[in-house]
């Protein structure tokens, strides 16, 4: 059984939830998901801790070449043995339940997310990463080769998706209304996803934007301000005349990874072009992650902006 995550709001948290069904008994499972050792042929992190009680302090040590480099925190929460593990890693909650199935058993694995709105935003990458966890312990489990599972590019992409992590909000913001997305970039580096916005350019205020920082639906009129690698803004134009700016702020956080957050100011009295709006930039930061990603995608997906946009004609007020 390898169905897909699910995102689930437990208690006003999200809630990651896998189920596995392992082709043996409980106790060797336990092992597997209890012992430093052996959790070191599939955890993503080394896990050193005195002993399974609750109370004990853990520390999480990722390897010097893992984009989350450095060690965690956390401590172990609950222990039945052989049924239930539970523990904190940094701002998160993993539990381990093991239900015997026949001779094997079934292995019910959740991770709330902590972080709030900010930690949500990994969940689509989170999910992948802990299938090819998943495969890994099963992989050990059975004494096999690797049980990695590839392409992460369209399997991450499937998760923003189904739960709902690509998509924009229109928000009140003074006098104005603005469009915001934020879209979690994994761990790249700011430089290394800053190349990709400006594509190697030397992006300065008073010029027109990079070509890959706006697109058709909303026309560019001039840099306002520019931060390398962090930040760049321009106006855009109605009309032929500057109404708003479109910003760009890339931020790299050490706990939660790395994102771009993308908002555009919008006049009231325009308010009826913002699902447009929002159709165009959701698709423009789908293909955004996909090149800083290193798939570069030709072509503008027409027919998906219209579709997006009247899905947003039906939200926005």
């Amino acid at each position: 059984m390898n169905d897909p995550a699910e995102l689930n709001i437990v208690r006003g948290e999200p809630t990651l939830r896998f189920e596995r069904r392992l082709a043996h008994p409980p106790e060797k499972v336990w092992r597997a998901i209890t012992d430093p050792k052996e959790l070191a042929a599939w955890f993503p992190a080394a896990v050193d801790y005195a002993e399974p009680r609750p109370g004990v302090p853990m520390r999480f040590t990722f390897p010097g070449e893992a984009v989350a480099d450095g060690t965690w925190a956390g401590e172990v929460l609950e222990v039945d043995r052989p049924t239930v593990f539970m523990f904190r890693w940094s701002h998160d909650v993993l539990r381990f339940e093991l239900v015997p199935d026949g001779t094997g058993c079934r292995l019910i694995f959740t991770q709330t997310i902590g972080g709030g709105g900010i930690g949500r935003l990994g969940a689509a990458r989170t999910a992948v990463g802990w299938e090819g966890c998943l495969a890994e312990l099963a992989a050990a489990l059975d004494g096999t080769g690797s049980g990695t599972e590839g392409g992460f590019l369209p399997r991450v992409e499937r998760y923003l998706a189904e739960f709902d992590l690509d998509s924009g909000i229109l928000a009140e913001s003074g006098d104005e209304r603005e469009i915001r997305f934020a879209r979690d970039l994994v761990w790249k580096p700011a430089d290394e996803v800053w190349s990709v916005l400006v594509e190697d350019a030397a992006a300065a205020v008073g010029e027109r934007p990079p070509v890959r920082a706006f697109n058709e639906h909303i026309p560019a009129g001039t840099v306002t301000a520019v931060e390398p690698p962090w930040v760049l803004e321009y106006s855009w134009l109605h009309d032929g005349a500057p109404v708003g700016r479109v910003r760009w702020t890339i931020v790299v956080d050490p706990e939660f990874g790395t994102r771009v957050e993308l908002t555009q100011t919008l006049p009231r009295q325009l308010t009826a072009l913002a699902p447009e709006f929002l159709a165009a930039w959701q698709v423009h930061l789908d293909l955004f992650f996909a090149a800083v990603h290193g798939e570069v995608r030709c072509g503008w997906p027409a027919e998906r902006v219209a579709a997006l946009t009247e899905r947003y004609a039906s939200a926005v007020p």
